[in-house]
């Protein structure tokens, strides 16, 4: 007599079951973690797939875009595929996480933590405090404002009340935020009350750079961090992504110049005497008020993105070697995008090489150090001269802001990718294995 088959599994498959969801968990956790602080997409999914790979879970694909993540798996024979999604609810720049995150999975990867304690130190990583208090993010914001006012020539009275200007409008976006309105009116409030300051200043008839208020303000609102994201992915070929990405980049933009042609459209009505004469440009020099201001931009902008203390000085020392790379550049007689793309890759090489020293993610370096090019000058000069009715030299302005901020990003990947042409063919595959030769095609 024959005896019943079981056609349940046995409890090894189901522990190997069970241990391939947790592998997946864990690889979508990290995922939203490195998507979160700004990580490039391609960066995101090759670490997915490398972590569900080495605790056995090998067929697998991650797919990444702008607010969520999965990861689908396929285990062959006649066991089902699965397939997990997590979303991205929060993008909060957090570099000390970042670097953490990325540590655990250099160690993951090498084959030094079982699941389990793996599990464990993400747990403790997503719990730990803040490397910084938030009084001081809030004073290093304002002080990214203050010394952009220096860099372009504004001077010690312009510092403080840029500095004042963007305390207040950071914690009215903070009552905002508070009661859910959306980010982008709460960068329209802090760009507003930044060009208030200003229109204040000249309706007083102050002394000053009044207009240098707004460029400070404009600065500390700038979105560097998903710029340089946004065109690394479209170079790696994450159009979707990168078309999200730039998407973002347009309505920060958009709330931050609404929040500027505002407060411009009521100074003109009060009679305020603001003109474009009054907008200041930062003077090509390296001389020690432009070279401070630079590096001050970059320190306070690595605070911001919460930089740990032991990696702040490199990223301040690179906004002074970007601000004198383009002052250089532009002696030169290179046109102002060349010179800005050029310096760009300058600092992508050198942050890229560092950071590989170092053994951090490259943007904790690279990120800041792009501080004191972000057009916040073109910005403003531009919302001016529309609000003023020349619209063809506002939009010429405006369109020269963008290109400049597309030159940045394309810059800094461009130094990212001569350090990727010249290692090991090994290295470079297992990172980007899809990169082929296609002609355009």
């Amino acid at each position: 007599m024959t005896g019943e088959i079981s056609t349940e599994p046995d409890e090894q498959d189901q522990r190997d079951e069970r241990d391939a969801y947790r592998a997946m968990g864990l690889a979508l956790r990290v995922g939203e973690l490195l998507l979160g602080s700004g990580e490039a997409t391609e960066t995101v999914s090759e670490t997915m797939r490398r972590i569900a790979a080495t605790y056995g879970v090998r067929k697998c694909e991650a797919d990444v875009n702008l607010s969520s993540l999965s990861i689908s798996h396929v285990p062959g024979g006649d066991r089902a595929p699965v397939t997990a999604e997590r979303r991205v609810r929060r993008r909060q720049p957090d570099y000390d996480r970042l670097i953490a995150v990325s540590s655990l999975v250099r160690r993951i990867n090498a084959g030094e933590l079982p699941l389990p304690e793996a599990e464990t130190r993400l747990r403790d990583i997503t719990r730990r405090v803040g490397v910084y208090p938030n009084w001081l993010i809030v004073t290093s914001l304002a002080l990214i404002a203050a010394s952009a006012s220096i860099l372009v020539g504004g001077g010690w009275v312009v510092a403080v009340a840029a500095f004042a200007a963007t305390v207040l409008g950071d914690r009215v976006g903070a009552w905002l935020a508070r009661r859910g309105v959306a980010e982008f009116f709460q960068l329209l409030v802090a760009s507003l009350l930044g060009t208030l300051v200003a229109v204040g200043l000249i309706w007083q008839k102050v002394p000053v750079q009044a207009s240098a208020v707004v460029v400070g303000a404009v600065v500390a609102l700038l979105p560097g961090r998903a710029l340089v994201a946004c065109v690394q992915d479209g170079i790696a070929g994450e159009y979707v992504t990168a078309a999200g990405r730039l998407t973002e980049v347009l309505f920060i933009v958009a709330g931050v110049v609404s929040g500027i042609g505002t407060a411009i459209a009521v100074g003109l009505r009060l009679g305020v005497p603001v003109t474009v004469d009054d907008v200041p440009v930062a003077p090509l020099s390296l001389e020690a008020p432009q070279l401070l201001g630079a590096a001050a931009v970059s320190l306070t902008f690595a605070v911001a993105l919460l930089v740990p203390p032991r990696h702040v000085l490199p990223g301040a020392l690179g906004g002074g070697l970007i601000w004198t790379a383009y002052v250089l550049l532009s002696e030169a007689d290179f046109p102002p995008l060349i010179a800005t793309a050029v310096a760009c890759a300058a600092i992508g090489l050198l942050g890229t090489a560092y950071a590989k020293l170092v053994k951090v993610p490259a943007m904790v370096f690279i990120v800041p150090a792009v501080g004191p090019l972000l057009p916040g000058t073109l910005l403003y000069r531009g919302m001016l001269d529309v609000s003023l009715g020349h619209l063809a030299g506002g939009t010429v302005n405006l369109v020269q802001a963008i290109s400049t901020a597309l030159a940045i990003g394309a810059g800094v990947i461009l130094g990212a990718e001569i350090i990727r042409a010249f290692s090991s063919r090994r290295l470079a595959r297992r990172f980007r294995p899809a990169a082929r030769r296609t002609r355009g095609f």
